[in-house]
């Protein structure tokens, strides 16, 4: 755990005295991840470099694991706390192998103790350790070594760590593959993480918390779908920017939404049967066919089942997409967008149809938080089961 209390620093400029974090009082729970967003100059890295003594506290006091770290010898209290930068800072003459040893090298690990570890910790950032290890940080791409920077500072397995725009500098593409990497190893890890980001997805996809500054002051601290659908004050609203509803997408998952009334028929069933299932379950265009082992292998469109005589095993299409429970909301509208579709049916591990997702369920759940803030009646334009489905 983190916390911060009336954390506060002030340099002396030659045109006077600049308070670039003022009376910051924070905690972050033990094992979650904390962002911290804000303009330029606005104090987050300011506040972040204060807790390792890398800029010294004007007053105030940090706490870890409920420890005043006021009288921590600074190097102790800096190995003891993972730190990752922008600019990775690899030891250019050292090869990747020292580059992750540093720390435990310096806290007196054995030395197959600390070479076991730099090989674990390579594996951990999915890359080969036989291929990695003797090489030399210019002889790697600019995201392996940002993989290496991470693995340095896990390498002594600190409780905390402290990460500066980490994976500000790579290319998109990577990016998000190593937010990805970094997420799934946190959770086997929990490690408690303080991380300064300019990037609001960034901040949306991997914070548990958010803590958006202005000015040296800490204008609004909570999870990310509060801070999306409730901000504080008119500059947080304006900082998330206009599209804050579509951010949300990311955080739900299609378990939280997917409801388990959908209407099915077999190869076997026929078509008249396929069109009063359509009926009854109030879809306009199709239903989903699937197998013994309920998975999605076809669609009978309502035009084909009106027209036609048969069985459905002989007049399918093919099925559109489908969606996992774990996949988020921003990616099943994309699908549905993409493919004209008020609708998607959601499956399970084994791939068999567990339910379905709607827009309109998608748009409640959306709106029913800013409704909730605002005071406004839930339940208005609520639709029933049925009629949310009845689109597609």
């Amino acid at each position: 755990m983190i916390r911060l209390d009336n954390l506060t620093k002030v340099f002396d400029t030659p045109k006077g005295a600049v308070t670039a974090a003022d009376h910051i009082s924070m905690e972050v729970p033990t094992g979650e991840i904390c962002i911290l967003l804000g303009p330029s100059g606005c104090g987050k890295t300011t506040t972040l470099k204060m807790i390792n003594r890398i800029i010294r506290p004007t007053s105030g006091k940090v706490f870890i694991n409920g420890e005043d770290t006021t009288s921590l010898d600074t190097q102790d209290l800096r190995r003891s706390i993972g730190y990752v930068i922008q600019q990775i800072g690899l030891f250019p003459n050292m090869t990747i192998e020292e580059n992750i040893t540093v720390v435990p090298k310096l806290l007196g690990w054995d030395k197959a103790k600390y070479k076991e570890r730099a090989r674990e910790m390579m594996r951990m950032i999915a890359l080969e350790p036989d291929a990695f290890l003797k090489r030399y940080p210019s002889e790697l791409s600019g995201g392996q070594q940002q993989r290496i920077g991470v693995a340095r500072a896990l390498a002594a397995d600190p409780p905390v760590m402290l990460m500066d725009e980490p994976f500000g500098a790579i290319d998109p593409i990577n990016r998000a593959v190593i937010q990805d990497e970094f997420l799934k190893m946190q959770q086997d890890l929990k490690k408690t993480i303080m991380f300064v980001s300019h990037d609001i997805d960034e901040a949306i996809k991997m914070g548990d918390r958010i803590a958006i500054f202005r000015e040296g002051k800490l204008v609004q601290y909570s999870q990310p779908d509060e801070l999306l659908a409730a901000p504080k004050n008119e500059f947080v609203e304006s900082f998330l920017g206009e599209d804050r509803a579509l951010k949300r997408l990311n955080l739900v998952k299609v378990r939280d939404l997917a409801s388990e009334d959908i209407g099915l028929v077999r190869p076997d069933d026929t078509l008249e049967t396929a069109l009063a299932r359509i009926g009854d379950y109030g879809y306009q265009t199709s239903i989903v066919m699937v197998n013994a082992k309920r998975q999605p292998v076809g669609i009978i469109s309502a035009a084909v089942a009106r027209t036609t005589k048969g069985h459905c095993r002989d007049h399918f299409q093919s099925v559109p997409v489908v969606v996992s429970l774990d996949d988020d909301l921003r990616k099943v509208a994309s699908l549905m967008f993409s493919n004209d579709m008020t609708w998607v049916p959601c499956v399970d591990d084994e791939g068999r149809i567990v339910g379905q997702i709607t827009q309109r369920s998608i748009t409640h759940h959306l709106g029913s938080r800013y409704r909730a803030h605002s005071g406004a009646d839930d339940t208005v334009g609520e639709a029933s089961p049925s009629s949310s489905a009845s689109e597609e």
